[in-house]
């Protein structure tokens, strides 16, 4: 299912608590990678396997939202400024095929997490440049990161390199370790109830 929306803008999530400044978690050492020659992979089942760089990806139709950030530690940062490009305009490029119904998002250093296609489908799933008016900081995720504003922010993945379609759901780091793989904020999944 795609995430659930809050019934009004401004809503908190359960247990959730407002806080004023962004701050820096990263599961991973971030990857010495220079801008210039960073590059966007798109695999696994899509018709057109492609590979874009940063360039070719803000050449795109560029959007901007206003979404609150929810972390799994229970603080959440509220009307955050995201520029960037929505990823379904990214995967029609590559044409999804029919069987495709999961994705996994990776970053360089190896940090990586799944999500459904439909997920990424949704309009405010966005691979994001600017946050506030600003360049996304390196320690934030620069020069591309996933936001997907209603699950928690451990499915935001800093860094993103690539995005692969798979046919079956494949947990990723922090799904390996218990952590929900639905992540959705709504409905308070933080972790799994019943790990195999």
């Amino acid at each position: 299912m795609p995430p659930i929306k809050g019934k009004d803008p401004g809503d908190l999530p359960i247990g959730q608590h407002w806080i004023k400044k962004w701050p820096v978690r990263t599961a991973e050492t971030p990857p010495d990678v220079d801008p210039e020659s960073w590059t966007l992979k798109i695999s696994g089942l899509v018709e057109k396997p492609l590979t874009l760089n940063f360039q070719e990806i803000r050449k795109l139709d560029v959007v901007e939202i206003v979404r609150d950030f929810h972390c799994v530690e229970s603080w959440s940062v509220p009307d955050n400024k995201w520029k960037g490009v929505a990823v379904y305009r990214i995967l029609e490029l590559a044409n999804p095929l029919p069987e495709a119904r999961y994705a996994i998002v990776r970053s360089p250093g190896g940090y990586e997490t799944n999500l459904l296609l439909e997920v990424l489908l949704c309009p405010d799933t966005l691979l994001v440049w600017e946050h506030n008016g600003k360049p996304l900081s390196w320690d934030h995720g620069y020069p591309l990161r996933l936001i997907v504003p209603d699950l928690y922010a451990y499915k935001s993945v800093k860094w993103v390199s690539e995005i692969s379609l798979l046919d079956e759901d494949r947990p990723g780091f922090w799904e390996k370790q218990g952590y929900h793989r639905g992540a959705n904020v709504w409905s308070g999944d933080r972790f799994e109830k019943d790990l195999p």
